[in-house]
């Protein structure tokens, strides 16, 4: 009986020893943006921690991964935007907005067996990017399947079934219609997800004080509004006119300016674009008033 008493002493002390050991808990850690640069440029975590980009600067600013692995929204000055990574591997990024400036999170931890990155983590709606990556093993002749899932969607579905090339590459081409995750598995393995978001299309012509404008997406903007702006020698875009979209999702205009040379863009916010878009914006148009 008495060592029967001292074997559960011993038991319990061990589980309240265990108890006293602090649990590991997820890291996260901060990047100042501000008007030229990122703060530090280069961080490194663990898998299952996070970076925080705080917006110190005045104008507004989004993070972008270079291959899709996340992209912020606009993030206002005085706000912030967090994202935890699960896989490790180098993350390259930049701001959309302010292209200059770059930064990179590296994430350390066991490598994936399946990579996967986007050659153009945002485009305009109408075009195509690639989706790549490749397996732990090298091999070529080995099958990889690659999911979409579209905002929205209730699940994922296999688009693409493909063989690995020379070193265990794959390539998949894309043409997502709004933003878009997507994710490679291998055997028994899963990637991590992808972003690609996509910016309506925003067409926008002026002659002679006639003007039209038409934003196309995978859906009807009719109602929506879209903003003509004009670039001041401020290099700020102001709204000189709002226009409705009509029911084809297009609207003809006039618009009188003083004599003046002008830079002018059609643009709409992303809250008019709605739900799985980004804010679209025309070509710049240089227009003279004589």
């Amino acid at each position: 009986m008495r060592s029967f008493v001292l074997t559960m002493v011993a038991t319990a002390a061990l589980v309240l020893a265990g108890a006293s050991q602090p649990a590991t808990t997820a890291v996260t850690k901060t990047v100042k943006i501000t008007a030229t640069a990122f703060t530090p440029s280069s961080v490194t975590i663990k898998t299952g921690d996070s970076v925080k980009w705080t917006n110190n600067d005045t104008k507004t600013h989004q993070v972008v991964s270079n291959s899709g692995a996340f992209a912020s929204p606009i993030i206002a000055a005085g706000k912030s935007y967090t994202h935890m990574f699960n896989t490790a591997g180098t993350y390259r990024y930049h701001d959309a907005l302010h292209p200059a400036l770059t930064g990179k999170v590296v994430v350390t931890g066991p490598p994936p067996a399946v990579t996967i990155g986007a050659g153009a983590p945002i485009i305009v709606y109408g075009q195509a990017t690639h989706v790549s990556g490749q397996i732990s093993s090298g091999a070529a002749g080995e099958t990889v399947t690659v999911y979409s899932q579209p905002y929205g969607a209730p699940s994922a579905t296999l688009i693409a079934t493909l063989m690995t090339g020379t070193g265990g590459v794959w390539d998949a081409v894309v043409a997502p219609t709004l933003l878009t995750t997507y994710q490679a598995h291998w055997k028994s393995t899963t990637s991590a997800d992808v972003m690609v978001a996509v910016h309506p299309r925003v067409r926008f012509t002026l002659r002679r004080g006639h003007g039209a404008v038409r934003v196309v997406a995978a859906r009807s903007m009719a109602g929506r509004k879209v903003y003509i702006q004009r670039f001041t020698r401020f290099h700020e875009w102001v709204k000189i006119r709002r226009v409705i979209l009509g029911s084809t999702s297009a609207r003809s205009f006039r618009l009188k300016l003083p004599r003046g040379r002008y830079v002018l863009r059609a643009y709409i916010t992303v809250n008019q674009a709605g739900a799985g878009y980004l804010d679209g914006a025309s070509r710049n148009i240089v227009y003279r008033v004589r």
